[in-house]
C-alpha cells in the first residue's frame, strides 16, 4: 500500500545518525547517507528473555511474553508468568481470565509492584506465587511441539522442582531499540524516546517517535499503528510550514 502511493522502501541498517544539522543525515552501514528533513523513530521494543535454549526452542510452542495477545490459547489450561514487577503482575491477573491455574514464579521473595497489585494478587485464587525460584529449563514435546513442563531451582539453596503446566509467559521487561539515538534525544530512565504530550513530537524538531519505541505501557500493535498515523499527519505538518 505504501509503494502504491509514491513510497519508495530501502533495506538498510542505519547505525549513526546526525541531528545537529538541517537536513538530518542517517547513515546506512552499505555507505549511504540519507538526508531527511524529517524523521520517523519506529524501531520497537524487544521483550527480554531468560537466555534458555530450551526457551527458544518453545517460543511460539508454549512461550510468549504478551499476555494480552496469547492468553486465549490457553483457555482452561495451566501457565506461569515469570517476573515480579508490575508487568508482570498485571500479566498474571490478566491471564486469570483465561487459565485454570497461574502460577507466578519470581527469584526473589517479594514483589517489585505496585502495592494494590500486589494485594489483588495475593487475593485471586487461581494464582500461586512460586518465591525465589528461577527456570533453568523448559521442557516439551516434539510433535506436536508443546510446553509440558519447566525446571525450577531455588534461588536460597539451589533444590530443584519440576511444575507441569501447557504455557510460559515471560514478563521480565523490555528494551527500546533506542541506542542509536542515546545522547541525541531526550529519553527516559528506561531508554524510551519521551514525546510531548499528545503527540509523536520529540526533543528535536522534525523528529517523531511511533510505537514502541516511545510507549512503555500499552506496547499493542493497534496502539503503535495508531501512533504512526499521528507521527505521519505530524511530519506532514513540520513540512508544510
Amino acid at each position: 500500500q505504501a509503494e502504491h502511493v509514491g513510497c519508495q522502501i530501502d533495506y538498510e541498517y542505519i547505525s549513526d545518525i546526525d541531528i545537529t544539522q538541517f537536513p538530518f543525515i542517517a547513515r546506512a552501514d552499505s555507505g549511504k547517507e540519507y538526508h531527511c528533513d524529517s524523521i520517523i523513530i519506529a524501531t520497537g521494543a524487544q521483550a527480554r528473555w531468560l537466555g534458555l535454549d530450551s526457551e527458544k526452542k518453545f517460543q511460539g510452542f508454549g512461550i510468549s511474553a504478551c499476555a494480552t495477545c496469547d492468553g486465549f490459547f490457553f483457555k482452561g489450561k495451566d501457565v506461569c508468568v515469570i517476573g515480579g514487577g508490575n508487568s508482570a503482575v498485571e500479566e498474571a491477573l490478566y491471564l486469570t481470565n483465561h487459565a485454570n491455574k497461574v502460577y507466578l514464579i519470581h527469584r526473589r521473595d517479594q514483589l517489585r509492584c505496585e502495592k494494590i497489585l500486589e494485594k489483588r494478587l495475593l487475593a485471586n485464587e487461581k494464582i500461586t506465587c512460586l518465591w525465589n525460584q528461577r527456570v533453568i529449563e523448559i521442557c516439551g514435546t516434539d510433535s506436536p511441539k508443546n510446553v509440558t513442563h519447566i525446571i525450577l531451582e531455588s534461588t536460597s539453596d539451589s533444590t530443584q522442582q519440576q511444575i507441569n503446566l501447557d504455557g510460559v509467559f515471560v514478563a521480565i521487561g523490555h528494551d527500546p531499540a533506542t541506542s542509536l539515538f542515546k545522547g541525541k534525544l531526550e529519553m527516559d530512565e528506561h531508554g524510551y524516546i519521551i514525546t510531548n504530550t499528545n503527540s509523536t513530537q520529540t526533543s528535536v524538531a522534525g523528529i517523531f517517535a511511533a510505537g514502541d519505541v516511545a510507549d512503555a505501557v500499552y506496547r499493542q500493535a493497534v496502539t503503535a499503528a495508531g501512533t504512526g498515523c499521528m507521527a505521519a499527519l505530524e511530519a506532514e505538518r513540520f513540512l508544510a510550514k
